[in-house]
Protein backbone atom coordinates (compact mmCIF):
# COMPACT_ATOMS: atom_id res chain seq x y z
CA UNK A 1 0.00 0.00 0.00
CA UNK A 2 1.63 3.33 -1.20
CA UNK A 3 1.79 6.10 1.85
CA UNK A 4 -0.52 8.72 1.49
CA UNK A 5 0.52 11.70 3.66
CA UNK A 6 -1.84 14.45 5.17
CA UNK A 7 -0.53 17.10 2.88
CA UNK A 8 -1.61 14.63 -0.36
CA UNK A 9 -5.34 14.44 0.87
CA UNK A 10 -7.51 17.53 -0.24
CA UNK A 11 -10.89 16.72 -1.26
CA UNK A 12 -13.89 14.68 0.00
CA UNK A 13 -12.06 10.92 -0.64
CA UNK A 14 -11.86 7.65 1.16
CA UNK A 15 -8.45 6.51 1.37
CA UNK A 16 -6.55 4.17 3.22
CA UNK A 17 -2.85 4.95 4.75
CA UNK A 18 -0.66 4.54 7.77
CA UNK A 19 -0.08 7.32 10.40
CA UNK A 20 1.00 7.76 13.95
CA UNK A 21 -1.13 8.70 16.84
CA UNK A 22 -0.41 11.82 18.46
CA UNK A 23 -3.30 12.09 20.66
CA UNK A 24 -5.96 9.43 21.67
CA UNK A 25 -9.35 10.20 23.81
CA UNK A 26 -12.02 8.74 24.45
CA UNK A 27 -15.10 11.17 24.39
CA UNK A 28 -19.21 11.56 25.20
CA UNK A 29 -21.27 13.30 22.68
CA UNK A 30 -24.46 14.84 24.26
CA UNK A 31 -26.49 11.58 24.51
CA UNK A 32 -23.56 10.19 25.88
CA UNK A 33 -22.43 8.05 23.62
CA UNK A 34 -18.68 7.32 23.52
CA UNK A 35 -16.32 8.32 20.70
CA UNK A 36 -12.89 8.97 20.17
CA UNK A 37 -10.78 11.83 19.54
CA UNK A 38 -7.91 11.11 17.81
CA UNK A 39 -5.03 13.73 16.04
CA UNK A 40 -3.01 11.09 13.40
CA UNK A 41 0.01 12.69 12.38
CA UNK A 42 3.11 12.12 10.01
CA UNK A 43 5.67 13.89 8.58
CA UNK A 44 4.00 16.81 6.57
CA UNK A 45 1.46 17.60 9.35
CA UNK A 46 -1.57 16.53 11.70
CA UNK A 47 -4.89 15.22 10.79
CA UNK A 48 -8.13 15.93 13.12
CA UNK A 49 -10.03 12.32 13.11
CA UNK A 50 -12.75 10.72 14.36
CA UNK A 51 -13.56 7.40 15.08
CA UNK A 52 -17.74 7.78 16.18
CA UNK A 53 -18.15 3.68 16.61
CA UNK A 54 -17.09 2.84 20.32
CA UNK A 55 -14.66 -0.49 21.02
CA UNK A 56 -12.97 -1.83 24.03
CA UNK A 57 -10.50 -2.89 21.77
CA UNK A 58 -9.35 0.47 20.27
CA UNK A 59 -9.34 2.09 24.21
CA UNK A 60 -7.61 -0.73 25.25
CA UNK A 61 -4.83 -1.45 22.60
CA UNK A 62 -4.38 2.16 20.64
CA UNK A 63 -2.00 4.18 22.55
CA UNK A 64 -0.34 7.17 21.60
CA UNK A 65 2.42 6.97 19.41
CA UNK A 66 1.27 3.63 18.08
CA UNK A 67 1.65 3.24 14.65
CA UNK A 68 -1.93 2.67 12.71
CA UNK A 69 -3.27 1.65 9.67
CA UNK A 70 -6.45 3.23 9.42
CA UNK A 71 -9.07 3.51 6.64
CA UNK A 72 -12.05 5.98 6.12
CA UNK A 73 -13.52 9.25 4.99
CA UNK A 74 -12.00 12.41 4.41
CA UNK A 75 -14.58 15.62 5.18
CA UNK A 76 -14.50 18.86 6.02
CA UNK A 77 -16.04 20.63 9.29
CA UNK A 78 -15.77 24.41 10.13
CA UNK A 79 -13.59 25.06 6.75
CA UNK A 80 -10.80 22.41 7.91
CA UNK A 81 -10.25 19.14 7.57
CA UNK A 82 -11.63 16.31 9.43
CA UNK A 83 -10.72 12.29 8.82
CA UNK A 84 -13.94 10.07 9.72
CA UNK A 85 -12.39 6.74 10.36
CA UNK A 86 -14.32 3.37 10.07
CA UNK A 87 -11.37 0.92 10.39
CA UNK A 88 -8.21 1.10 12.54
CA UNK A 89 -5.46 -1.24 13.84
CA UNK A 90 -2.02 -1.04 15.09
CA UNK A 91 1.10 -1.97 13.21
CA UNK A 92 4.59 -3.24 14.26
CA UNK A 93 7.53 -0.17 14.24
CA UNK A 94 9.31 -2.50 11.73
CA UNK A 95 6.51 -2.77 9.21
CA UNK A 96 6.54 1.30 9.17
CA UNK A 97 9.47 3.71 7.33
CA UNK A 98 10.03 5.85 10.65
CA UNK A 99 11.43 9.04 8.04
CA UNK A 100 7.45 9.03 6.82
CA UNK A 101 6.64 9.92 10.38
CA UNK A 102 8.96 12.74 11.51
CA UNK A 103 9.45 16.61 9.94
CA UNK A 104 12.78 17.16 9.04
CA UNK A 105 15.20 20.48 8.71
CA UNK A 106 15.43 21.68 5.19
CA UNK A 107 18.74 21.40 5.11
CA UNK A 108 21.05 18.15 6.00
CA UNK A 109 22.60 17.99 9.47
CA UNK A 110 25.64 17.60 8.73
CA UNK A 111 26.43 20.29 6.79
CA UNK A 112 25.01 23.01 9.17
CA UNK A 113 26.99 20.97 11.14
CA UNK A 114 30.02 22.12 9.58
CA UNK A 115 29.21 26.16 9.14
CA UNK A 116 28.74 25.96 12.79
CA UNK A 117 32.06 24.97 13.46
CA UNK A 118 33.69 27.48 10.73
CA UNK A 119 31.76 30.24 12.34
CA UNK A 120 33.17 29.46 15.44
CA UNK A 121 36.62 28.78 14.11
CA UNK A 122 36.20 32.65 12.45
CA UNK A 123 35.82 34.20 16.40
CA UNK A 124 38.05 36.82 17.79
CA UNK A 125 37.99 35.99 21.07
CA UNK A 126 40.44 33.01 21.74
CA UNK A 127 38.88 31.92 25.32
CA UNK A 128 34.85 32.09 23.19
CA UNK A 129 36.14 30.81 20.76
CA UNK A 130 38.02 27.34 22.51
CA UNK A 131 34.66 27.39 25.12
CA UNK A 132 32.72 26.62 22.05
CA UNK A 133 34.83 24.51 19.96
CA UNK A 134 34.89 22.43 23.24
CA UNK A 135 30.96 22.24 23.38
CA UNK A 136 29.71 21.52 19.97
CA UNK A 137 32.61 19.00 19.18
CA UNK A 138 31.93 16.61 22.26
CA UNK A 139 30.83 13.64 21.30
CA UNK A 140 27.65 12.98 22.54
CA UNK A 141 26.39 16.92 22.38
CA UNK A 142 27.41 16.72 18.79
CA UNK A 143 25.17 13.45 18.56
CA UNK A 144 22.56 15.26 20.57
CA UNK A 145 22.54 18.43 18.25
CA UNK A 146 22.77 16.99 14.61
CA UNK A 147 19.17 15.21 15.38
CA UNK A 148 17.30 17.19 18.14
CA UNK A 149 14.23 19.52 17.79
CA UNK A 150 14.27 22.92 19.42
CA UNK A 151 10.85 22.23 20.95
CA UNK A 152 8.15 19.89 22.16
CA UNK A 153 5.71 20.60 19.90
CA UNK A 154 5.89 24.97 18.36
CA UNK A 155 9.59 25.97 18.14
CA UNK A 156 11.52 23.86 15.51
CA UNK A 157 9.36 21.29 16.64
CA UNK A 158 10.99 18.80 14.19
CA UNK A 159 14.30 16.64 13.82
CA UNK A 160 17.32 18.54 13.52
CA UNK A 161 15.29 21.50 14.40
CA UNK A 162 17.09 22.60 17.21
CA UNK A 163 20.69 22.73 14.85
CA UNK A 164 18.71 24.61 12.59
CA UNK A 165 17.55 27.19 15.38
CA UNK A 166 21.50 27.79 16.58
CA UNK A 167 22.34 27.91 13.28
CA UNK A 168 20.52 30.55 11.91
CA UNK A 169 20.24 32.70 15.09
CA UNK A 170 23.95 32.14 14.80
CA UNK A 171 24.41 33.81 11.29
CA UNK A 172 21.97 36.79 12.34
CA UNK A 173 24.54 37.03 15.27
CA UNK A 174 27.19 38.03 12.66
CA UNK A 175 25.18 39.37 10.48
CA UNK A 176 23.77 42.05 13.07
CA UNK A 177 26.54 42.62 15.72
CA UNK A 178 28.08 45.23 13.64
CA UNK A 179 25.44 46.71 12.91
CA UNK A 180 24.47 47.79 16.27
CA UNK A 181 28.34 47.69 17.09
CA UNK A 182 28.03 45.01 19.80
CA UNK A 183 31.05 42.50 20.83
CA UNK A 184 30.20 39.45 17.81
CA UNK A 185 31.82 37.06 20.33
CA UNK A 186 29.06 36.98 22.67
CA UNK A 187 26.81 37.46 20.75
CA UNK A 188 27.45 34.71 18.77
CA UNK A 189 28.00 32.42 21.87
CA UNK A 190 24.63 33.26 23.22
CA UNK A 191 23.25 32.23 19.75
CA UNK A 192 24.60 29.07 20.12
CA UNK A 193 24.36 28.05 23.92
CA UNK A 194 20.93 29.61 24.80
CA UNK A 195 18.80 26.19 23.44
CA UNK A 196 20.92 24.00 23.74
CA UNK A 197 20.89 22.22 26.70
CA UNK A 198 17.11 21.10 25.23
CA UNK A 199 19.41 18.30 24.68
CA UNK A 200 19.24 17.37 28.04
CA UNK A 201 15.34 18.89 28.86
CA UNK A 202 13.61 17.33 25.62
CA UNK A 203 13.89 13.52 24.45
CA UNK A 204 14.39 12.90 20.86
CA UNK A 205 12.30 10.15 17.90
CA UNK A 206 8.94 11.22 17.02
CA UNK A 207 6.43 11.99 19.55
CA UNK A 208 8.98 14.25 21.62
CA UNK A 209 8.25 14.56 25.61
CA UNK A 210 10.08 16.17 28.37
CA UNK A 211 12.62 14.37 30.20
CA UNK A 212 12.94 14.48 34.37
CA UNK A 213 15.86 16.54 33.76
CA UNK A 214 14.08 19.45 31.90
CA UNK A 215 10.82 19.31 34.10
CA UNK A 216 13.50 19.66 37.33
CA UNK A 217 16.04 21.49 36.07
CA UNK A 218 15.17 23.03 32.51
CA UNK A 219 17.64 24.08 29.26
CA UNK A 220 18.47 27.54 31.16
CA UNK A 221 20.53 26.37 34.44
CA UNK A 222 21.44 23.43 32.52
CA UNK A 223 23.16 26.01 30.56
CA UNK A 224 25.33 27.43 33.31
CA UNK A 225 25.95 23.90 34.03
CA UNK A 226 27.67 23.36 30.48
CA UNK A 227 29.53 26.72 30.64
CA UNK A 228 31.30 26.01 34.27
CA UNK A 229 32.01 22.48 32.80
CA UNK A 230 34.02 23.51 29.75
CA UNK A 231 35.33 26.51 30.85
CA UNK A 232 37.44 24.61 33.68
CA UNK A 233 39.03 23.27 31.13
CA UNK A 234 40.42 26.29 29.58
CA UNK A 235 43.44 27.72 31.56
CA UNK A 236 43.03 31.13 33.00
CA UNK A 237 39.48 31.34 31.65
CA UNK A 238 38.44 34.92 32.12
CA UNK A 239 35.61 35.52 35.48
CA UNK A 240 34.19 38.15 34.01
CA UNK A 241 33.85 36.31 30.58
CA UNK A 242 32.28 33.75 32.25
CA UNK A 243 29.92 36.06 33.80
CA UNK A 244 29.13 37.60 30.75
CA UNK A 245 28.24 34.70 28.74
CA UNK A 246 25.81 33.03 31.91
CA UNK A 247 23.74 36.13 32.01
CA UNK A 248 23.58 36.12 28.12
CA UNK A 249 21.99 32.77 29.17
CA UNK A 250 19.70 33.01 32.03
CA UNK A 251 18.10 36.36 29.86
CA UNK A 252 17.37 35.35 26.58
CA UNK A 253 13.70 34.33 27.23
CA UNK A 254 14.08 38.67 27.58
CA UNK A 255 10.86 38.77 30.63
CA UNK A 256 10.65 37.34 34.07
CA UNK A 257 6.99 36.22 32.82
CA UNK A 258 8.30 34.15 30.17
CA UNK A 259 10.57 32.35 32.51
CA UNK A 260 14.14 34.38 33.00
CA UNK A 261 15.56 34.70 35.74
CA UNK A 262 17.44 37.49 34.63
CA UNK A 263 16.13 40.26 32.07
CA UNK A 264 18.88 41.36 29.53
CA UNK A 265 21.13 44.32 31.26
CA UNK A 266 23.69 44.35 27.94
CA UNK A 267 23.48 45.11 24.56
CA UNK A 268 24.94 41.41 23.39
CA UNK A 269 22.24 39.88 26.12
CA UNK A 270 19.32 41.79 24.34
CA UNK A 271 20.61 41.05 20.93
CA UNK A 272 19.98 37.29 21.81
CA UNK A 273 17.07 37.26 23.47
CA UNK A 274 16.01 39.51 20.27
CA UNK A 275 17.23 37.24 17.86
CA UNK A 276 16.22 33.94 19.60
CA UNK A 277 12.50 35.55 19.62
CA UNK A 278 12.26 36.61 16.00
CA UNK A 279 13.91 33.36 14.81
CA UNK A 280 11.43 31.08 16.99
CA UNK A 281 8.57 32.91 15.36
CA UNK A 282 9.15 33.26 11.85
CA UNK A 283 9.89 28.86 12.27
CA UNK A 284 6.47 29.28 13.63
CA UNK A 285 5.02 30.74 10.87
CA UNK A 286 6.65 28.80 8.34
CA UNK A 287 5.46 25.48 10.18
CA UNK A 288 1.84 27.06 10.25
CA UNK A 289 1.84 27.88 6.63
CA UNK A 290 2.65 24.17 6.18
CA UNK A 291 1.10 21.87 8.47
CA UNK A 292 -2.68 24.26 8.75
CA UNK A 293 -5.38 21.89 7.65
CA UNK A 294 -8.07 25.10 7.21
CA UNK A 295 -8.89 25.32 3.82
CA UNK A 296 -8.35 28.65 1.88
CA UNK A 297 -5.41 31.28 2.51
CA UNK A 298 -5.69 31.40 5.95
CA UNK A 299 -5.15 29.30 8.73
CA UNK A 300 -7.40 28.26 11.95
CA UNK A 301 -6.75 30.63 15.19
CA UNK A 302 -3.09 29.66 15.86
CA UNK A 303 -3.03 29.84 19.81
CA UNK A 304 0.66 30.29 20.67
CA UNK A 305 0.95 33.57 17.87
CA UNK A 306 -2.67 34.79 18.91
CA UNK A 307 -3.95 35.04 15.40
CA UNK A 308 -4.84 33.53 12.26
CA UNK A 309 -1.90 33.34 9.72
CA UNK A 310 -2.12 34.37 6.35
CA UNK A 311 -0.59 31.29 4.32
CA UNK A 312 -0.29 32.23 0.64
CA UNK A 313 2.85 33.94 -1.16
CA UNK A 314 2.33 37.53 -1.63
CA UNK A 315 1.71 38.79 -5.17
CA UNK A 316 4.74 39.98 -6.74
CA UNK A 317 4.77 41.98 -10.30
CA UNK A 318 8.51 42.04 -12.00
CA UNK A 319 7.17 44.22 -15.02
CA UNK A 320 4.49 46.58 -14.75
CA UNK A 321 0.98 45.75 -16.06
CA UNK A 322 0.09 47.45 -19.87
CA UNK A 323 -3.01 49.23 -19.76
CA UNK A 324 -3.98 47.98 -23.10
CA UNK A 325 -3.65 44.34 -22.22
CA UNK A 326 -5.46 41.78 -20.34
CA UNK A 327 -3.86 41.80 -16.74
CA UNK A 328 -2.34 38.90 -15.98
CA UNK A 329 -2.66 36.83 -12.32
CA UNK A 330 0.60 38.20 -10.83
CA UNK A 331 3.74 35.89 -9.56
CA UNK A 332 4.46 35.36 -6.35
CA UNK A 333 8.11 35.67 -4.58
CA UNK A 334 9.27 32.31 -3.68
CA UNK A 335 11.93 32.26 -0.51
CA UNK A 336 13.43 29.15 -0.83
CA UNK A 337 14.03 29.71 -5.03
CA UNK A 338 14.93 33.57 -4.99
CA UNK A 339 12.99 34.28 -7.77
CA UNK A 340 9.10 34.85 -8.84
CA UNK A 341 6.74 31.72 -9.06
CA UNK A 342 3.28 31.55 -10.57
CA UNK A 343 0.37 31.13 -7.79
CA UNK A 344 -2.72 30.69 -9.29
CA UNK A 345 -5.13 31.05 -6.28
CA UNK A 346 -4.33 34.85 -6.66
CA UNK A 347 -7.37 36.08 -8.47
CA UNK A 348 -6.79 39.41 -10.10
CA UNK A 349 -9.88 41.65 -11.91
CA UNK A 350 -9.65 40.50 -15.25
CA UNK A 351 -10.58 44.79 -16.40
CA UNK A 352 -8.80 47.63 -15.37
CA UNK A 353 -10.80 50.54 -13.82
CA UNK A 354 -9.78 52.83 -16.72
CA UNK A 355 -11.33 50.81 -19.34
CA UNK A 356 -14.27 50.04 -16.98
CA UNK A 357 -15.12 53.89 -17.11
CA UNK A 358 -14.36 54.13 -20.40
CA UNK A 359 -17.22 51.69 -20.78
CA UNK A 360 -19.60 53.82 -19.55
CA UNK A 361 -22.15 56.15 -21.39
CA UNK A 362 -23.66 59.18 -19.77
CA UNK A 363 -26.85 60.41 -21.33
CA UNK A 364 -27.82 63.97 -21.39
Amino acid sequence: MKKLFVSDLNGKEEFESVFVVKIINCLEDKSGKKYFNIILTDSTGDLESRLWNYSTDVEKNILKNDFVRVKGKLNFYQGRKQFIVNQIAKLPPHEVNMDDFQMKAKEDPEAMYKKLLEIVGGLSDVYIRDLLQNVITDPEIARRLKTWQAGKSIHHAYKSGLLEHILSCTELALLLSPHYHVNPNYVVAGSILHDLCKIYELTDGINVEYTEEGKLVGHLVKGLEIVDRFSYRIKNFPHYTKMHLKHILLSHHGEYEYGSPKIPQTSEAFLVHLIDLMDSKMGSLEIVKKTDSQTGHWSGFVKHLDRIVYKSELPFYPEYVADDLPEEKPNTFSHSQGKPKRDDHHAEPKTSLSKMLGAIKIED
